[in-house]
């Protein structure tokens, strides 16, 4: 589960996963150690986290950024127990968006000054691959093709006090016809640009990270193609 607080990247994995330990600066387990705000330093891996260590990491995360922290990876014995708990504690919305491809080119949109994806909210009734299609072409007044899926990611927010944890299902799509492209401005997008890698790699220095980790896995599968 890739979850993003304050831009920090929470991944929740369960016990049948090991990472790599030279992926990481700070190594916690929980069974033996205390945590506390100091040791998450740049990557930190925190072994064996109960629900009440979840618990208290998200609450300090949304409120408090340690300073210093990049990306907290969560090992979890019971991890669909965790899964469940999330569902619980937050309310969730799901979402849906795209990376849509033209030739060597992908669609970027500058939106409350960040370069983002388009992505947008279910309709009722709707499936996941159809409200990627349709908010990206209302997004960007463009019509697309949606091929496969690409992953999933959840982020949270508070909004009007309420705990928000957002799901967005992600799909790589292929531009059908861009003729009338312009972008949405009652969805305060103020510039749609079709980039190159290159040009992607920059604009991701004045982004997400969820939307960065969106590209990584993009760019590893279009290797995995090629």
């Amino acid at each position: 589960m890739n979850l993003f607080i304050n831009d920090i990247q929470v991944r929740i994995i369960g016990p049948e996963e090991n990472p790599d330990k030279r992926e990481f600066n700070t190594i916690i387990d929980a069974d033996g150690e205390s945590i506390t705000l100091a040791k998450l330093l740049h990557r930190t891996w925190i072994k064996h986290a109960r629900q009440t260590d979840v618990n208290k990491l998200l609450d300090v995360l949304d409120t408090a950024i340690p300073h210093g922290l990049y990306a907290l990876t969560l090992s979890v014995d019971d991890y669909a127990g965790i899964k469940k708990f999330l569902k619980k504690k937050f309310k969730v919305i799901k979402a849906a968006g795209g990376v849509v491809k033209k030739r060597e080119k992908l669609l970027m949109i500058y939106r409350m000054k960040k370069w983002d994806l388009p992505k947008g909210k279910l309709d009722p009734g709707e499936s996941d691959i159809e409200a990627a299609k349709r908010e990206v072409e209302e997004e960007c007044n463009v019509k697309v093709a949606v091929k496969k899926k690409l992953c999933t990611t959840w982020h949270t927010y508070t909004m009007k006090k309420n705990k928000i944890l957002k799901k967005t299902v992600w799909y790589t799509m292929t531009l059908t016809d861009g003729s009338s492209m312009k972008p949405q401005l009652e969805e305060d997008i103020e510039e749609l640009r079709f980039m190159t890698p290159k040009e992607v790699f920059h604009a991701l220095q004045h982004s997400y990270k969820s939307i960065a980790f969106v590209f990584d896995k993009y760019f590893k599968k279009e290797k995995q193609l090629s």
